[in-house]
């Protein structure tokens, strides 16, 4: 599956993590699928709000925060289609607490921040057996 994001988005995404930093940060990507191909159209930043002395290396959101984005996307003509967060001076690469809170079917764009700066993202997806994360092809444009 191809993934395709606007740059300006992907600088949304890495300007909201890199404020997180050195905390993890993360949102919803909204937008359109088919069957090899992904479209991400809007990024809505969540608040973390795992325990504050676990927040460099955990992630969570609220029941509603899930609830309200799914509206929202609807009213909006698109589908809640993933997830980004950010693994601070770690790679970006599904971490095994990823794995087991992950969905399949979902994209997941993982952003490394090293030092403060968005260093690399990459997209995945966890297979339908959730034994693993296989990467998706990201595209960048314009």
């Amino acid at each position: 599956m191809n993934v395709e994001i606007t740059s300006q988005l992907q600088r949304t995404i890495f300007g909201w993590l890199q404020k997180s930093y050195p905390n993890e940060g993360g949102g919803f990507l909204l937008g359109k699928r088919d069957a090899d191909h992904l479209t991400i159209s809007e990024v809505r930043p969540i608040t973390n709000v795992f325990a504050a002395e676990e927040q460099f290396h955990r992630y969570a959101m609220t029941p509603i925060d899930w609830a309200r984005l799914e509206d929202e996307a609807d009213a909006a003509g698109l589908a809640l289609v993933g997830y980004y967060h950010s693994h601070p001076d770690s790679p970006a690469v599904p971490s095994e607490y990823d794995r087991v809170y992950a969905l399949p079917f979902f994209c997941y764009l993982i952003t490394s921040v090293q030092h403060g700066q968005a260093a690399e993202c990459r997209a995945w997806q966890l297979t339908e057996d959730r034994a693993q994360f296989l990467e998706l092809a990201l595209s960048v444009s314009p």
